[in-house]
């Protein structure tokens, strides 16, 4: 099977490109460099040209709070872009796989989330990347939706590398909320759980490390595993806030597209759900299990 992967040279392009390959697919990458998803005629061309029988959409604006001060951006990408791709994805015949975020979810709902549960989001990234649910939904016929919540993986930034870095110092006061809770997912384990939806009815799914943490608890882990000791505080999300002389997005208007909120100066942090915990869909393993072989298979590559 033929298939193009957009966003291929990203965090999650990288370790999903070669676990599809293994299983026996031949993988057309689409870079920022040789596709540009936001313009419809040049992906068109691209696509035509190709003629993949599956497309995977890995390309997202995923900077959370950049997203409240450029908010055209997120949509652009998040939404236009995706509008784009179902409706090539129709017009060829190909299957289109979207991955989106559990940011979708308000975080009010005390059990996990369902696939079928409203979203409600909170943030102008929740809310660019929802409107991408929904133009897949109403333009392509052949898809999958697959959610996916605190996302790792070897390649780019995340918040293990962020939290190993600044826990060398072990009198570094180091405050990290506490009230926040998900589930930490590998990218090399979504990639695996993508392939699982393959048997599965077109449709929107949930695909997370198994089980639940805050990020308190997440970096608590980490330092745990790596033998670090710096002075970790638990804080509240409006805690942390101040603590860096920011305010909290308010939620999404209805001109978000376009008009982004202004803080009179002071720093944007946008809105995160208190709680977005998924109910998997496919059979996951634990994210302590994950975090442990991805601390490991890192320490290999330094090793090398």
């Amino acid at each position: 099977m033929k298939v193009l992967v957009t966003g291929a040279n990203g965090m999650l392009g990288q370790d999903l490109c070669p676990v599809f390959e293994d299983a026996g697919m031949f993988v057309v990458q689409g870079t920022r460099e040789n596709l540009d998803i936001t313009n419809f005629t040049e992906t068109e061309n691209f696509i035509k040209n190709v003629m993949p029988q599956m497309i995977v959409n890995l390309a997202a604006y995923t900077n959370v709070d950049g997203a409240e001060i450029e908010p055209e951006k997120a949509y652009e990408v998040n939404f236009r872009a995706v509008e784009n791709l179902a409706k090539l994805s129709k017009q060829t015949g190909a299957l289109l796989i979207h991955i989106s975020t559990d940011y979708v979810f308000d975080g009010t709902k005390e059990t996990p989330y369902l696939p079928s549960d409203a979203p409600n989001p909170e943030s102008i990234y929740g809310h660019s990347k929802f409107l991408g649910e929904e133009a897949v939904r109403k333009n392509a016929e052949k898809y999958y939706i697959a959610r996916t919540s605190w996302l790792y993986g070897i390649n780019g930034k995340n918040f293990i590398k962020t939290m190993i870095n600044l826990g060398q110092d072990k009198d570094r006061e180091l405050k990290v909320v506490c009230d926040q809770k998900g589930s930490p997912t590998y990218t090399v384990d979504l990639a695996l759980g993508i392939l699982k939806l393959l048997n599965k009815p077109y449709g929107t799914y949930h695909i997370s490390g198994e089980g639940e943490t805050t990020w308190y608890n997440f970096a608590k882990e980490i330092f745990n595993i790596e033998n670090l000791h710096p002075n970790l505080i638990p804080v509240l999300t409006e805690e942390y806030v101040a603590s860096q002389g920011a305010v909290l997005a308010p939620k999404p208007a209805a001109d978000a597209q376009k008009t982004p909120y202004s803080a009179e100066g002071k720093k944007l942090i946008a809105r995160r759900p208190k709680s977005s915990v998924l109910q998997n869909s496919v059979p996951m393993r634990h994210w302590m299990e994950a975090l442990k072989d991805y601390l490991n298979y890192a320490k290999s590559l330094e090793i090398q």
